[in-house]
């Protein structure tokens, strides 16, 4: 496991996802639009599930451009979101491809079914109570299952997010194997240049 300090960083009130919904994918990571920005994800996505189609639930889909990303991949995906405008496009996205459930990612509705990668991204930051919510989502994981948590601090004068070592805290008791891979130096997942903390965690159960 990696170790790190821990510095508490605030959350900010939770925007507006429906209003957000139309310019979502504007933003080059989210609507992956940009080939380059697209297969720079779809490596690291590769990199981080399992090499055999696995089970994915991709909790906070927004749109659904990594729920397609997987797809794509072979995996079999389970995406869910709160936003019922969000969860609209990620099935016009999916076009069937994918089963998409407008539902809390706290709580998905996803009945007893257990998976063996829960994907998230840019969503555990924006929850009161990250650690309660990790051991929540570890009940979703077969044995042997993984998180892939993509978070990061954004801002500088008021900042907002989870610092990667805080993470790292939170999956120590739940995880047997934590890993963290920065990605802020890395522009193309961005489609800009970045100067904040931008990681993803890959933790084994």
């Amino acid at each position: 496991m990696t170790s790190e300090d821990t510095n508490t960083v605030a959350t900010a009130p939770e925007p507006d996802w429906d209003a957000q919904a139309a310019a979502f994918d504007d933003e080059p990571d989210h609507g992956l639009r940009d080939p380059e920005v697209r297969a720079a994800w779809s490596d690291r996505l590769g990199a981080w599930l399992p090499e055999h189609p696995a089970d994915v639930l991709d909790l906070g889909c927004g749109t659904g451009s990594l729920s397609l990303l997987a797809v794509e991949q072979g995996h079999r995906v389970t995406a869910v979101d709160r936003s019922p405008v969000m969860t609209e496009r990620a099935r016009t996205k999916l076009a069937g491809r994918a089963a998409v459930l407008c539902g809390d990612a706290v709580n998905p509705p996803v009945g007893e079914r257990r998976f063996d990668v829960v994907l998230v991204r840019h969503v555990l930051w924006t929850l009161p109570d990250p650690a309660g919510v990790l051991r929540r989502w570890r009940e979703l994981l077969r044995p042997g299952g993984r998180f892939v948590l993509v978070e990061g601090v954004w801002g500088t004068l008021s900042p907002v997010g989870i610092p990667a070592g805080e993470l790292t805290a939170f999956l120590a008791p739940l995880a047997r194997e934590v890993r963290v891979e920065r990605l802020s130096g890395h522009t193309l997942l961005w489609g800009k240049e970045v100067d904040d903390e931008r990681y993803a965690v890959v933790a084994t159960v």
